[in-house]
């Protein structure tokens, strides 16, 4: 029987990333995100509840992260959760969860904290920058002025493009 684990999540990071470095020279960031769910009670009181996650990425989308992402940023993550497992200095085993990200995607205008539309997916070959709602622009003379304009995501009021 086929198993399924992935995590979309989307929130604000609570600081700006971690970045650290494998013996191979493979960059890692860690940082947090908050979620936050709003409903109200049986009297009609507003209620609210704040979960902090622990993201890691590693490869090119880490580059990324630590270049581009800073506390408060709105951002969509995909990955998977990861439970680590270890015994302390003390002989105590502790347990710590996180996500292991493989997708992340900044949101926001310019002003918003995310400056870019453009998802990052990890790949065999790292991680590569896909533009979404971008037609393929071929090599041919005059093709960029045949080209639909593209509207621009400030004009919206939504902060979440979809």
């Amino acid at each position: 029987m086929a198993s399924v684990n992935r995590v979309t999540l989307i929130g604000n990071l609570g600081r700006d990333p971690e970045m650290r470095y494998l013996p191979s020279g493979e960059a890692v960031a860690t940082f947090s995100i908050a979620t936050t769910e709003q409903w109200k009670d049986k009297q009609g009181n507003k209620q609210e509840r704040t979960d902090w996650h622990r993201i890691e990425f590693i490869g090119r989308t880490a580059e990324v992260c630590g270049e581009y992402l800073k506390k408060g940023a709105p951002v969509y993550i995909e990955g998977r959760i990861q439970y680590d497992k270890w015994t302390d200095k003390e002989g105590v085993e502790k347990t710590m969860t996180k996500i292991r990200g493989d997708r992340m995607q900044m949101l926001g205008g310019r002003g918003g904290g995310g400056s870019s539309d453009a998802p990052y997916e990890e790949d065999k070959g790292g991680s590569t920058p896909r533009q979404s709602g971008q037609p393929f622009q071929g090599g041919g003379a005059g093709s960029a002025s045949n080209a639909p304009k593209k509207a621009k995501l400030d004009d919206f009021d939504d902060d979440i493009p979809f």
